[in-house]
């Protein structure tokens, strides 16, 4: 749905979850703090509790697939008059991040967090982010490849949190992994098919980059390093295969031929 930059069977699930609404027994009891330091850390991060470091983050990552999309959106053509099938697959796969974005919303509203607002971020980065999908294929596929692989490393790494968070919110906890499940199955295609388009040299070069774009992009956020060992997800996503990702997921993803066994 081109106006809606929207996809049915996304926007159904996400209704399902909107209309079956799971939330937190026991609110969080400072939502201050989070509505402090989500768009900017204010406080020390290491003075916020570590459901406020969970929720700022997830925001913080969203927010700039929400802005990376909304400058790659103008610069595809639309499913109307794509020419080329690697054309009509980034159409899909930006419907895709939009469908994210709004369940990242929803994991949000999950917690309680009913008065999120999506701000632009600083005008340098808006403006990068416009600029990067106007760059030639042989300069954009890799950085655009790797991208899509931090996100699978962040979204497992973001799993495992919340068992550790909300141990004692069994019924968030599970919901928050359904929701990711959505975007992480979506995640792990879009690794797949932007290493189609990779040749030789892009894939060296993806390699190379796995290290210094994980940590500057962690960097500006600070809760990450709080949260999680950045160096032990930059081992992840350099060695990351298909035989680390849960069946339930295969089953519902895509990935190219020539890397299943």
């Amino acid at each position: 749905m081109e106006a809606d930059k929207d996809l049915a069977k996304k926007r159904e699930k996400l209704q399902y979850f909107q209309q079956h609404p799971v939330r937190l027994r026991k609110p969080l009891a400072n939502p201050d703090a989070f509505y402090r330091n989500y768009v900017k850390m204010i406080d020390k991060p290491e003075d916020l509790d570590r459901m406020t470091l969970m929720l700022t983050s997830i925001y913080k990552f969203a927010r700039h697939e929400w802005v990376g999309i909304k400058g790659a959106w103008d610069a595809v053509p639309d499913l109307a008059s794509a020419t080329t099938v690697e054309d009509k697959i980034s159409r899909v796969h930006l419907a895709e991040e939009f469908c994210h974005w709004r369940l990242f919303d929803e994991m949000l509203k999950t917690c309680g967090l009913d008065h999120v607002e999506w701000v632009p971020l600083p005008p340098w980065q808006e403006w990068f982010y416009r600029q990067f999908p106007k760059l030639p294929g042989v300069i954009m596929d890799g950085p655009a490849f790797v991208t899509e692989l931090m996100g699978v490393t962040y979204y497992f790494h973001l799993n495992q949190l919340f068992d550790d968070v909300l141990a004692d919110e069994p019924e968030v906890c599970q919901r928050l992994k359904a929701l990711l499940a959505e975007i992480t199955i979506d995640e792990i295609a879009h690794v797949g098919q932007r290493r189609n388009f990779l040749g030789d040299t892009n894939t060296k070069v993806s390699k190379w980059l796995v290290k210094p774009f994980y940590r500057l992009f962690f960097a500006d956020i600070p809760e990450v390093a709080l949260l999680f060992d950045v160096e032990q997800m930059i081992r992840d996503g350099e060695a990351f295969d298909y035989s680390v990702v849960p069946e339930t997921m295969l089953a519902k993803s895509w990935l190219p031929s020539y890397c299943k066994a």
